[in-house]
C-alpha cells in the first residue's frame, strides 16, 4: 500500500518531468544569452575603465589611480547589477514558462482522470469530511475543519518551481 504524498508524486511524475525539461531547454537558452550579456557588460566596463586610466594617467599618476578604482568599482557594481537583473529576468520567465505549460493541461487528453485523481489526494489531506471544489484555472482546492489544500494548478507550478530551490541556479551557472 502506498502513501497518498507517494500517489500523490507518481501522479504528478510525468508533468513535472516534461515540466523539467521544457524548463531547462529554456533556461539553458536564458542562461546563454545571460553569459553573453554579461561579458559584453564586464568587456564594456573594462573598456571605459581602461580610457579612464588613459587620460589620468596624461593628468598625473597620483590623481588617476584613484579615479579609475572608482570607474572600475562602478562598472562591476553595474556589471554585478545587469547580471543580476537578468537571473530575476530568468526565473521569472522559467515561472512563466512553467505556468503557461501548466495552464494548457487542462486542454490536453486524460486530463480529467488526473483531475479526478489530484481531488481524491486533496481530499484525503485536507482530511475527513472535506469538500473538493474544482478551480476555473484548472486543478482542485479541498476544504475541511480548518485545512485548506491548494491542489489548483497555478499552485501546482508554483511548488514545481520552489521544489528547484538551488537549482535553478544551474540556469546561468557554466
Amino acid at each position: 500500500m502506498t502513501s497518498p504524498q507517494a500517489r500523490r508524486s507518481a501522479a504528478l511524475a510525468p508533468v513535472e518531468e516534461h515540466l523539467r525539461h521544457t524548463a531547462a531547454a529554456r533556461a539553458a537558452q536564458i542562461r546563454s544569452r545571460a553569459q553573453a550579456e554579461a561579458a559584453e557588460i564586464i568587456e564594456g566596463a573594462r573598456q571605459r575603465a581602461g580610457a579612464v586610466i588613459a587620460q589620468a594617467r596624461a593628468a598625473g599618476r597620483a590623481e588617476a589611480a584613484p579615479l579609475a578604482e572608482a570607474e572600475l568599482s562602478q562598472a562591476r557594481s553595474r556589471a554585478r547589477s545587469t547580471l543580476l537583473q537578468v537571473q530575476r529576468e530568468a526565473c521569472d520567465e522559467l515561472r512563466s514558462l512553467v505556468g503557461a505549460r501548466v495552464a494548457s493541461l487542462p486542454r490536453e487528453a486524460g486530463y480529467d482522470q488526473v483531475a479526478a485523481r489530484i481531488g481524491r489526494l486533496a481530499a484525503l489531506a485536507a482530511g475527513p469530511g472535506a469538500t473538493v471544489t474544482r478551480v476555473p484555472a484548472g486543478g482542485v482546492i479541498a476544504r475541511s475543519a480548518g485545512v485548506v489544500v491548494d491542489c489548483s494548478l497555478p499552485r501546482l507550478a508554483d511548488l514545481a518551481v520552489q521544489a528547484l530551490g538551488a537549482d535553478v541556479r544551474e540556469l546561468w551557472t557554466p
